[in-house]
């Protein structure tokens, strides 16, 4: 059974007794539980009893006054309102408040017999039902919530901060499903037959617990970003892709819950409505399920053949043959003046349908088929089209020439294939169809007619005949279409995740290239006839010059003077080309004038890059903006240079799906594409992080919790106040409540020099102003002036630590002797190393009472040198002199390259011959990969640099194939 392995693994993740509630939660895993556990629809109804006894014995070691419980309980409720997750900024006060707890699970073993049920009725409460009320609560004084809240409000009252603008947020021991001690319940909206939490663990194959923490994370509206790097200990530090892949099952299954009570509604109002369909339609787990069992109800003309049959009366005939077949007469249904009743050939059919259908709609007979189908080779099969053969575009043909007759197991099937044929099938040059074997049909129609539906009564020869034609007709009619359109539909699915994954991989290797800062570059934007758009960008990415040179039109060298002197007076020795239309002969012109040292003393060198998306850019609104006085041609030269020198402030701008990376991304689900990518864009721009008071309003607003308006206002308020000095102020901006900063102020970065410089200068102008009142300069009356000593800068501002965990953060530079204002100096690493390597990370973290993860984070930021950028650990661009051509290329040939694409079926690398070559994905195997570049696949992103090794080349075809050596 599949809930037991993840029960043994999460209960040697927590070394107690406690055993999570969520692997409890299915009606499978109750019989494998002991005596004492009680059923899953039980404890939900009943309040927390366990805990009763714990309040009882607070209540008799502190009692208290009437008055004073009251008022415990009033702010317990009121504080239920607002509950997050660990590491507030009170985490050191919270965590001693679990201290007890952890020590007394550690001695639960020694009770077990009397144990089991505390931990389960806990954590489904806390899990399966959170949106009960705070009035239940009310009426209910004698369960722990308000004891366990009494005791946190007494913790926070000690904080100056005011309760409604604190970030409230529980602690939890690590590696464990969070206990919400607030007693509210993760219920879902719609209400169906399966567990959400054990339904998202089968379909993502991730730790019920872990599926648990993330379904109330994404309902309290925590983003991937901030969950990835802030709440590691919650989702057992998965990756940001994983929990995408997570929001987006969880999604599909809301959907489908969604949909599904919208139908019960809809044939609930029109009567059709049956117990029997009720349980049928609220089992269904996805779409295909539901339109399958909710087909044969929709209002439609004719409706299906079983529905017309049963409306001539023909169901109680039905039923009896399997039911009580000695009695039926089917003779006796026949009317000679009515369609479909008027001889005995009509009845036997209107009858047939009727089973047909009770045959198809069956949970059993689609459970046991689908085992079948599992068992035995199915296999998709294409061909080309008699209509495409004939009238088709030759071209278009041979695009799908490998699928014209192609059959492929459905088990090994590629993605790309899939997408490949989906797109024929659209065009119609290719006919598809699924190809279930005759095995399959018969085991099924024996296994109905002789255990399923095997009569209770002995059967005349005619009845069983029109038994066995009844299970026939319901595969070849209803449940041979149903497997093929749910073989189909889920290998699509799959595909199409598959290839937004992969393109959203793609786009992040993209956006993390490394920033080629301080040196000024000339963007260069190639043209035959309306020439090349040239831009010269500073080191801080100011335009210094633009111009237009027309170099394949017999005035090259003419131009080259114009070129060398822009060159020279900018001292810009880097050039970046486009790679679009005339990008060949462009790099050769280049090329040609550095291989002559023409640009001496200027050592020149250049790199091509991807242009996708610039003429898009350049015609937007928010590159009117930005450039005003420009003209549209010139922006696309800026943009080009700007990718180098920033990829990531300059792609943002950009629609993510025309960067150009990725594969069919015209046919896949255009919703999830554009969630995906605009997730990954908001990853990236989170990890590398944006300084406050410099960047723009498109970067700051791809910040994790930001959105347009909020970007804006933050701006608004920069302009209007000046530079923020610290975090905290980001509180005084309006739309940025408690739950926004927490989203987003791990993400934004202090320039701590800048800042410095400011308020030095701010408390000199202070100061003048002060004599200056003295003296009686400025009246009697004296002016309101805003003193900086309540907006110090703070260190750890700069730094990926969040501001709930600065308390922590302090008490470990305290612990260690280190000074806020020597972070990352060689000191602070020498430091850390001694207090670590003394008591090990698990043992600090103890000590400061905090997790792992949280302790981790703390010492990077501390550690990191001032400026660090995460993507000084990605591949820059690659820098060029000199040019080769494909026909110099010769096979076995060892030459180094730039990977431009990634797909399932390979990778296309850039080898500087003007046509990307492709290594196989057979060939990119774990050896090959350095242990630093080793992921969880084995594809290689954008950016990268490898060699590889040449194995054909195919001119007339202009394809290259090559092999992989290793990735430098």
């Amino acid at each position: 059974m599949s809930s037991l392995p993840r029960r043994a693994k999460c209960v040697a993740k927590a070394p107690t007794s406690e055993l999570p509630s969520f692997l409890n939660s299915s009606s499978e895993s109750e019989e494998e539980e002991e005596e004492e556990w009680e059923p899953e629809n039980k404890i939900a109804r009943r309040p927390r009893l366990p805990t009763k006894t714990e309040a009882k014995t607070k209540k008799a070691a502190a009692p208290r006054s009437t008055v004073a419980r009251k008022m415990v309980k009033k702010v317990a409720i009121k504080e239920e309102m607002d509950v997050s997750f660990p590491n507030a900024p009170v985490e050191d006060n919270k965590m001693q408040l679990l201290k007890p707890k952890e020590e007394n699970a550690g001695t639960k073993p020694k009770s077990l017999n009397r144990a089991p049920e505390v931990p389960k009725k806990i954590e489904i409460n806390a899990f399966q039902g959170r949106n009960q009320n705070s009035s239940v609560n009310d009426e209910k004084p004698s369960t722990s919530v308000p004891v366990v809240k009494q005791e946190k409000c007494e913790e926070e009252s000690a904080f100056d901060e005011p309760p409604s603008k604190k970030i409230k947020l529980n602690a939890c021991p690590e590696g464990k499903p969070v206990k919400n001690l607030g007693g509210k319940k993760i219920k879902e909206e719609f209400e169906m037959n399966w567990d959400i939490v054990q339904a998202l663990s089968e379909t993502t194959n991730v730790e019920p617990w872990v599926c648990a923490n993330l379904i109330w994370l994404f309902q309290e509206e925590n983003t991937i970003p901030f969950i990835a790097r802030y709440r590691k200990e919650l989702v057992n530090n998965l990756e940001a892709d994983a929990l995408r892949e997570v929001q987006h099952a969880l999604e599909e299954l809301r959907t489908v819950a969604k949909k599904t009570h919208t139908m019960i509604q809809k044939l609930k109002k029109e009567g059709k409505l049956s117990s029997c369909l009720l349980k049928g339609l609220l089992n269904c787990r996805t779409l295909e399920e539901l339109d399958h069992v909710s087909a044969p109800y929709k209002t439609g003309s004719k409706g299906t053949k079983a529905q017309r049959a049963k409306q001539l009366g023909l169901e109680p005939a039905a039923l009896s043959l399997l039911q009580n077949p000695v009695e039926l007469n089917l003779f006796s249904y026949i009317r000679p003046n009515t369609k479909g009743l008027a001889n005995i050939q009509e009845v036997e059919a209107g009858v047939q349908h009727i089973l047909a259908d009770i045959f198809a709609k069956d949970k059993d007979a689609l459970d046991f088929i689908r085992k079948l189908c599992q068992q035995r080779y199915i296999s998709i099969q294409s061909t080309l089209a008699k209509v495409s053969s004939k009238n088709g575009n030759e071209k278009d043909i041979n695009k799908f020439q490998l699928y014209h007759e192609f059959s492929c197991n459905i088990k090994n099937i590629q993605h790309h294939q899939i997408l490949a044929i989906n797109r024929g099938e659209n065009l119609k040059i290719l006919t598809v169809k699924v190809n279930i074997p005759d095995g399959v049909k018969n085991e099924f129609c024996w296994w109905c007619v002789n255990e399923r539906w095997k009569p209770k009564q002995f059967l005349k020869p005619d009845f069983m005949r029109l038994l066995r034609s009844s299970v026939e007709d319901a595969y070849k009619r209803l449940i041979y279409p149903l497997l093929c359109r749910e073989f189909r539909s889920k290998l699509t699915s799959d595909a199409e995740k598959e290839s937004v994954m992969m393109f959203g991989r793609n786009l992040r290797q993209l956006l993390l290239t490394s920033p080629v800062r301080g040196r000024a570059l000339m963007g260069v934007d190639p043209g035959y006839k309306h020439g090349c758009k040239l831009a010269i960008i500073s080191p801080t990415s100011q335009i210094l010059h633009t111009d237009v040179v027309y170099l394949h039109s017999g005035q090259g060298f003419r131009e080259a003077e114009k070129i060398k002197r822009l060159l020279l007076q900018y001292n810009c020795s880097t050039v970046v080309i486009g790679n679009g239309t005339a990008c060949r002969e462009t790099e050769a012109y280049f090329a040609d004038l550095i291989m002559k040292k023409y640009f001496a003393p200027l050592d020149v060198v250049y790199c091509i890059v991807s242009e996708a998306g610039a003429s898009i850019y350049s015609v937007s609104p928010e590159a009117s903006k930005e450039m005003p006085d420009l003209d549209p041609n010139l922006r696309s030269a800026v943009s080009i240079a700007r990718r180098v020198q920033d990829p990531l402030a300059e792609l943002v701008k950009i629609e993510p799906k025309h960067i150009g990376v990725g594969m069919y991304q015209h046919d896949v689900s255009q919703t999830l594409l554009k969630a995906t990518l605009d997730s990954v864009v908001e990853e990236c721009v989170s990890f590398v992080g944006v300084d406050i008071n410099i960047c723009s309003e498109i970067l700051l607003r791809h910040i994790a919790g930001l959105n347009t308006n909020r970007a804006k206002n933050i701006i608004e308020w920069r302009e209007k106040n000046g530079p923020f000095i610290n975090r905290e102020q980001l509180k005084e901006v309006k739309g940025l409540g408690p739950k926004t900063f927490q989203q987003c102020a791990g993400f934004i970065r202090f320039n701590q020099e800048y800042i410095k410089t400011f308020c030095s200068n701010k408390k000199n102008e202070l100061g003048s102003r002060a004599l200056l009142t003295k003296a009686g300069a400025l009246g009697k009356k004296k002016s309101k002036l805003p003193l900086c000593a309540s907006q110090q800068p703070n260190p750890l501002d700069q730094t990926c630590i969040h501001p709930e965990s600065y308390n922590i953060a302090m008490r470990f530079l305290s612990l260690i002797g280190g000074n806020a204002n020597d972070i990352g100096k060689s000191d602070m690493q020498q430091k850390v190393n001694v207090v670590i390597q003394k008591e090990g990370l698990e043992g600090t973290a103890k000590r400061l009472n905090t997790t792992v993860h949280t302790l981790q984070l703390i010492i990077d930021g501390l550690t990191q040198p001032e400026g660090y950028d995460i993507r000084t650990d990605f591949d820059k661009p690659d820098f060029k002199r000199s040019i080769v051509c494909m026909e110099d290329l010769s096979v076995g040939a060892v030459l180094t390259g730039k990977v431009e694409n990634a797909t399932p079926f390979g990778v296309f690398v850039d080898i500087g011959v003007g046509k990307s070559g492709l290594i196989p994905v057979r060939s990119i195997t774990e050896a090959k990969l350095s242990k630093m570049k080793k992921r969880r696949s084995l594809g290689l992103g954008p950016g990268e640099r490898v060699e590889v090794k040449v194995l054909n080349v195919d001119i007339p075809r202009l394809r290259i194939t090559l092999d992989l050596m290793r990735v430098l």
